[in-house]
């Protein structure tokens, strides 16, 4: 399992997923301009629906952004009703950023049209290879999870 890869067989794969997630990020902001949300606030958004609810700390852990700018895009976000600021039940002193349905929906709409755009581009595509491109981002993604584990364990 420890073979060692080729550097031109690496390069090559970096390459590849740069291209690829420039092409989605573009194709991404295509389908954002439809709706009242910019870039970031559609990334803070996703965490949230993923994670649940989040303090502003944690959102900007998960979006990579200061603090002070993570809270003026919570402010924004909360102005047009895609979230909402809640003390913590267990903790009155914590505030918890929560996912309102306006702001659930717009997600689950971006997210669907995204689907979509992949599903034409993987159209002719058979099968197996999509199940096998699925298989192999699947291991990328856990292998990079527990690389990320080693280094916050150390």
């Amino acid at each position: 399992m420890n073979e060692v890869k080729s550097a031109t067989t690496i390069a090559e794969i970096e390459r590849e997923l740069r291209y690829i997630s420039g092409i989605i990020k573009q194709k991404g902001r295509e389908i954002l301009n439809n709706y009242p949300i910019t870039t970031p606030q559609f990334i803070a958004l996703q965490w949230l629906l993923e994670d649940g609810d989040l303090t502003i700390g944690e959102l900007s852990n998960k979006i990579n952004l200061a603090f002070s700018t993570t809270t003026d895009l919570v402010d924004r976000m909360e102005n047009n009703l895609l979230v909402e600021r809640k003390k913590d039940t267990k903790d009155r002193r914590v505030v918890r950023i929560y996912l309102l349905d306006k702001g659930k929906q717009i997600i689950r709409e971006v997210i669907e049209k995204r689907q979509v755009y992949l599903q034409d581009v993987l159209n002719d595509v058979p099968n197996d290879k999509v199940e096998s491109l699925y298989d192999v981002l699947y291991l990328l993604h856990n292998q990079m999870k527990m690389d990320k584990e080693k280094v916050n364990n150390k």
